[in-house]
């Protein structure tokens, strides 16, 4: 995984309580590609690792834009950035990764709330490129707290803003009920909207990206054995520890950020065995398919995992 160090050519608001920085390379050298959806990894400090989905055009490989909404009530990687990093800072950056890539289709429904509209705005470009039918539906707090709505305005009729002090709640029904066939949901925002969204779209035409994990179902916690394929050693999970506290207990350096199971930092191939998923990463269809777990959360659904490790 690609990890660089960048400096903050820029600073500015976004919305009220939304910092906008963009990213260079201090010699002026490009950037490694992405696509839409795709995130970084900010090293801000020992133990403070944070993701931030890249919102600036792809095909600018110059500088990388990331928008980080302050959270006061939150794990101090929002207040770092808003109050410690200044124009010509340095920051180490990884990435990027992504987990919430734009497929092809006819068309799409975007659908974001607050800070959500980060992962969707190079989404929108592509797009509109494209040449596919699509719409967007912005929700926030209020019209002052929406990020970005400048450059959405191009966008004319496409784009419904709907501020929830002038509007109320988003009303999913118009967007989601009547699509095309092919059509395609993409969503990201708090988890009350994206559980909304579960609850009316079809599993196989909504694609989301979640910044907090969703409640999963509790599943077993029992000890399991876990053989680490590269150098054959077998290690015991023990109950309520993790994969990955118990590989890096062993020795083991993997790559590992938001412990969350929603970044999709420390994905791991299964060679054997059968994961029991508890993350917030993962597509239905790639659960079931078992190749892949976060090993920061998932567990076995039986009694040895083995593991590209």
């Amino acid at each position: 995984m690609t990890e660089i160090e960048l400096v903050v050519a820029r600073r500015e608001s976004a919305a009220d309580g939304v910092l906008s920085l963009t990213l260079r390379d201090p010699l002026g050298q490009e950037l490694p590609a992405w696509e839409p959806g795709a995130h970084v990894d900010l090293l801000l400090g020992p133990e403070l690792e944070r993701q931030y989905s890249l919102c600036s055009d792809p095909a600018d490989r110059s500088a990388w834009r990331i928008a980080v909404l302050r959270e006061e009530h939150g794990r101090g990687g929002s207040t770092y950035v808003h109050e410690e990093l200044g124009e010509g800072d340095k920051v180490r950056v990884r990435g990027p990764r992504n987990h919430f890539p734009l497929e092809s289709a006819p068309g799409y429904r975007f659908i974001a709330g607050g800070i959500g509209i980060t992962p969707l705005l190079p989404m929108l470009a592509a797009a509109e490129a494209a040449g596919a039918a699509w719409s967007l539906l912005y929700g926030g707090r209020s019209r002052a707290s929406m990020a970005f709505t400048g450059e959405l305005a191009r966008y004319g009729d496409r784009v419904t803003l709907a501020p929830q002090d002038e509007t109320g709640l988003l009303d999913l029904g118009p967007v989601l009920d009547g699509a095309p066939d092919g059509t395609l949901v993409y969503c990201c925002g708090p988890g009350p909207l994206l559980d909304a969204v579960e609850e009316r779209c079809p599993a196989g035409r909504l694609r989301v990206e979640r910044f907090q994990p969703k409640s999963q179902p509790t599943g077993s916690d029992t000890a399991f054995e876990v053989e680490l394929a590269r150098s054959g050693r077998v290690l015991t999970v023990a109950p309520r520890v993790s994969v990955l506290d118990t590989v890096r207990a062993a020795g083991v350096e993997v790559l590992y950020s938001c412990t969350e199971g929603t970044c999709g930092t420390c994905e791991t191939d299964v060679l054997e065995g059968v994961p029991d998923h508890r993350d917030s990463v993962l597509t239905e269809e790639e659960r079931a398919a078992g190749d892949t777990m976060m090993i920061c959360v998932s567990r076995c659904r039986g009694a040895r995992l083995v593991l590209d490790l």
